[in-house]
């Protein structure tokens, strides 16, 4: 069985985190030095959306995928979270606030959908 893209992502980042063969600069990171990246890749993503140039905007998105990976792996380092359960974590957020979609199954208006995105939000915020 082939390897995955994002697995290949993901192995390419372990490598570059090796505490012995890694990148100098990549093990140096941390969740705090990486903040301001987080901004920086998501303005870039606006302005290549802004400019419709959808060549550096698979670039600047894939810069902003780094940032999630990196993150994530400092993160799973630190025995605070991984990767997966990011995902995971989205997921279950996408499946929730789709119940015209995943649950009940019935149409719906972008109205109807935002007025439920909003109240499950509001409901998960208050618990």
């Amino acid at each position: 069985m082939s390897e995955t893209n994002i697995e290949k992502l993901l192995g390419i980042i372990s490598e570059l985190r090796d505490p012995i063969s890694g990148c100098a600069w990549t093990k140096s990171q941390t969740l705090d030095s990486l903040k301001p990246f987080v901004l920086e890749e998501a303005k870039e993503v606006h302005i290549a959306m802004k400019n419709r140039d959808f060549d550096n905007l698979k670039e600047e998105l894939g810069d902003l995928l780094l940032q999630i990976v990196l993150q994530s792996k400092i993160a799973e380092e630190n025995k605070k979270f991984a990767f997966d359960e990011v995902v995971d974590n989205l997921c279950k957020k996408l499946l929730r606030r789709h119940p015209y979609v995943f649950e009940e199954k019935k149409p719906h208006t972008i109205e109807d959908q935002k007025i439920a995105w909003e109240r499950i939000k509001k409901t998960e915020k208050s618990k």
